[in-house]
């Protein structure tokens, strides 16, 4: 096969860890390690002159920290440089209107993770048909459930292998994500046919030919009810909480069961989405979307006190149904999924794609009579139909127009976020 048709691909695996309790302990340290070293650096960075503000000066830095505090020595060496190189990066990001400017890292809202840069130092074999191995810095050997085959041992070359690790805890436990380097074959086009799709919270996916994808509760009966009873028992003890203490070891213990179970759901929300996604994938050469503005899809309707909003209490609601159903992570999922297999997606703009008409192409008021029926109100029409595929096939149609959102040839479109201010922030 000639080099024209491979192409170099940076994928991502994340497994689950095995730790031992003082495996745990030594993980959570590097991460808290890490974070201190984020602030430090910060703290560094707001005292220095700009002049000052080099890499090499944040790196004397950096050195001198590990030497002159004692706990930042649990952190390797590799993973305390690679704080610094995303501490620039953000900085970077910043400069060029990506992201708003770096701040100080919380205890509490902020992910416990440790990167490490070298695949060469992981040694990972596979021990078992279920687990396999891997080497630590400073915390030894550990077992990570094998659920894809990874390019280690004879499967791994110049071009296909592990660039690298990070660890990373949630509410279920520690996790290791690889960074996966594989030179794959380039795609043929895909002859599959168009596809329109309708995003919504009753019927999460409806296609423009009439297909539907949907999910059940993503908690069965009785853990909705544990969770339910974890909730009010936090309720009750937070009561009994002083204001400015600290909260008690049994309230604690009940909020890593309440993250525990949102994080169960999460996981299986994540893997609904991403099956539908890979059969859409599959199926379809082409797929066109909706351009969903989703921030401004779920900003809050309370208002200010000299005019509050109206109905809040609903909007809160549709708020969490829409950020539950996670649009978003769902288009890009679609993104790089047909791409893979060599088929395209496109967006196009979202307004009156429900209230229009597929068969005439009028909008005419009151014709959407309920969430799924859709009764064409033009005397010349009549058309009737599911509401959802209905839109699906609007948005098909804007595409076969031409009306698909292209970005502008050959420049990157920059959107500088607001309070940014690049010559202040240097």
């Amino acid at each position: 096969m000639s080099q024209d048709a491979l192409v170099k691909r940076q994928l991502g695996h994340r497994a689950r860890l095995a730790l031992s309790p003082a495996q745990v302990l030594k993980a959570d340290g590097q991460a808290h390690a890490a974070r201190t070293m984020w602030n430090l650096l910060h703290a560094w960075w707001q005292m220095m002159p700009k002049e000052k503000r080099t890499l090499a000066n944040a790196d004397a830095a950096i050195r001198q920290a590990r030497e002159d505090i004692d706990f930042l020595a649990v952190l390797p060496a590799q993973a305390a440089q690679a704080v610094l190189k995303t501490y620039f990066q953000a900085w970077k990001n910043c400069w060029d209107g990506r992201a708003d400017a770096p701040n100080l890292k919380s205890r509490l809202r902020t992910v416990m993770s440790v990167d490490i840069p070298q695949g060469r130092d992981l040694n990972i074999v596979r021990v078992h048909r279920r687990w396999g191995m891997a080497n630590i810095p400073k915390m030894g050997r550990v077992r990570f459930r094998w659920t894809k085959d990874l390019p280690v041992g004879k499967r791994a070359d110049a071009e296909n292998r592990i660039t690298g690790a990070r660890l990373i805890k949630d509410a279920l436990g520690w996790h290791i994500a690889f960074r996966i380097q594989a030179l794959e074959a380039k795609p043929a086009p895909h002859q599959g046919p168009e596809a329109g799709i309708d995003v919504g919270i009753t019927v999460p996916l409806a296609l423009s030919d009439g297909k539907t994808y949907e999910h059940g509760e993503w908690l069965t009966g009785k853990e909705k009810a544990k969770l339910l009873s974890l909730e009010q028992r936090a309720a009750q003890r937070k009561q009994h909480r002083k204001p400015g203490k600290h909260a008690s070891r049994r309230l604690r213990r009940t909020y890593d069961q309440i993250a525990g179970l949102r994080a169960k759901a999460k996981r299986r929300a994540l893997d609904w989405q991403h099956r539908t996604t890979t059969a859409i994938a599959r199926t379809y050469g082409t797929v066109v979307v909706e351009a969903l503005t989703i921030t401004n899809m779920v900003r809050s309707a309370r208002g200010t006190i000299e005019e509050p909003g109206k109905n809040v209490a609903q909007k809160s609601g549709l708020n969490r149904s829409i950020s539950g159903e996670a649009w978003g992570r769902t288009v890009t999922m679609l993104a790089y999924k047909t791409a893979k297999h060599g088929g395209t997606l496109h967006k196009v703009p979202a307004p009156g794609t429900s209230r229009r008409c597929s068969a005439c192409g009028h909008t005419t008021p009151g014709s959407r009579e309920s969430q799924a029926v859709f009764v064409c109100k033009n005397p010349d029409c009549g058309w009737s139909g599911n509401a959802d595929h209905n839109a699906a096939r609007n948005v098909l149609h804007l595409y076969r127009t031409g009306l698909a959102l292209i970005p502008a040839a050959g420049r990157a479109v920059v959107r500088r976020a607001k309070r940014v201010k690049p010559a202040t922030a240097r």
